[in-house]
């Protein structure tokens, strides 16, 4: 999906919203415990749901692998679950891939590769840490996109990503170099919505480029902030929530809750949209 037809998407849903998939098999509904496969049935209940209202999905690749080879499995089935609705959807692996030249080049083909032995997601995200070669394999598939971390809304983001050194800092030398990497149709970059106040600096050195944004619901970030500090012409968010939206019940009722946290924040998305894009 290029980046015409993302926007092109956020227009026809009216919203930017990113479904996070962090399916914790210890939150499941009690009684999706005896099916077959509970994280999958869950996840396919939850797509189904909030479908209407979403133009991305995330699953987090650490509630699959903790789970093992069942836990894979289920991982497997979700993204090609999702891949049946093609272009209704934008898919996000959430790997925080990035090593040498060599294993990133399997994690990219894993990926990214050809769609009978790879999971075949629209991007991924990585860890710029190791610089341009642990990155670049990524970027050698075309249509795909990679999610650069920059600025995240944990409390460690502190102990690095603020560090200043030549009067930047750190996340803003990770905004400034990976563009020679890679371009605004092909890269995004992570954003936590608990540093929304940082948003009008970060557009000054990206003003073109999407950004993946968590941290809104559970987390206390401000669409509203995220919004007026981020959006560009074409939007340039997509707005992740997962537990406010996932776990609004633990009952049998919680694909139909899940449902009315995802349209809430459509609606809200759609007022903010016709705010600031003419």
């Amino acid at each position: 999906m290029n980046r015409n037809n993302l926007f092109n998407l956020i227009k026809e849903k009216k919203s930017f919203l990113c479904v996070g998939l962090d399916s914790d098999i210890t939150k499941l509904p009690k009684h999706l415990l005896d099916s077959e496969d509970p994280i999958f049935e869950f996840n396919k209940q939850i797509i189904d749901a909030t479908i209407d209202f979403a133009i991305a999905y995330k699953p987090n690749l650490a509630f699959y692998e903790s789970n093992g080879v069942k836990g894979m499995q289920s991982f497997e089935k979700t993204i090609c679950y999702l891949n049946k609705f093609n272009n209704q959807i934008f898919t996000i692996a959430d790997a925080k891939r990035g090593d040498i030249g060599n294993t990133s080049k399997m994690y990219a083909k894993a990926f990214f590769g050809n769609k009978d032995n790879a999971f075949n997601f629209d991007a991924v995200t990585v860890a710029p840490y190791m610089g341009e070669d642990s990155v670049s394999p990524f970027l050698e598939y075309p249509g795909k996109w990679i999610v650069i971390l920059a600025l995240t809304s944990n409390k460690g983001a502190f102990d690095f990503q603020l560090i200043e050194s030549d009067g930047k800092k750190l996340f803003e030398h990770v905004l400034e170099k990976s563009q020679k990497w890679g371009n605004a149709d092909n890269t995004m970059y992570v954003v936590g919505a608990t540093q929304a106040n940082m948003l009008t600096d970060i557009r000054k050195i990206v003003p073109n480029h999407f950004l993946l944004v968590p941290g809104v619901g559970a987390q206390g970030g401000s669409l509203q902030e995220v919004a007026k500090y981020g959006m560009n012409e074409q939007c340039g968010l997509i707005v992740n929530a997962s537990r406010n939206i996932i776990f609004a019940s633990a009952e049998k009722d919680f694909a139909e809750k899940a449902r009315i946290e995802a349209q809430k924040l459509q609606n809200e998305m759609a007022q903010l949209l016709s705010k600031h894009i003419s």
